[in-house]
C-alpha cells in the first residue's frame, strides 16, 4: 500500500484515490455537504482553508489544505519512486 502525505502528517492510500479537485465549484461544494451529512467527510485541513478535495473509492471525501497540484505531484512521485509502503 502506497501512502501520500496530504498535509500536517496525514497520509492516505494512493491507490484508493479517485479524484483530487479544487473545492471552488458548486457541485464539489454539494458533494462536501452530502458527505458531511452522511458522516463520510474527513477534514484533514486542521482549520486552514480547504484547497483540495480528495474523493476515495470508499465514498469518503477528504479535505486538505494543500493545493491539488501539490497532491497530484506527490501521487506521481510515489508511482515513479515506489512511494511510502506499509
Amino acid at each position: 500500500m502506497k501512502l501520500i502525505g496530504i498535509g500536517f502528517g496525514n497520509l492516505v492510500s494512493a491507490g484508493r484515490i479517485i479524484a483530487i479537485v479544487s473545492p471552488e465549484s458548486a457541485p464539489i461544494k454539494r458533494m462536501i455537504q452530502d458527505a458531511r451529512e452522511r458522516g463520510l467527510l474527513i477534514d484533514a485541513s486542521f482549520g486552514r482553508s480547504t484547497r483540495s478535495v480528495l474523493t476515495m473509492d470508499s465514498g469518503n471525501v477528504i479535505l486538505s489544505a494543500l493545493p491539488p497540484e501539490t497532491l497530484a505531484a506527490r501521487c506521481a512521485d510515489n508511482t515513479e519512486e515506489g512511494g511510502i509502503t506499509q
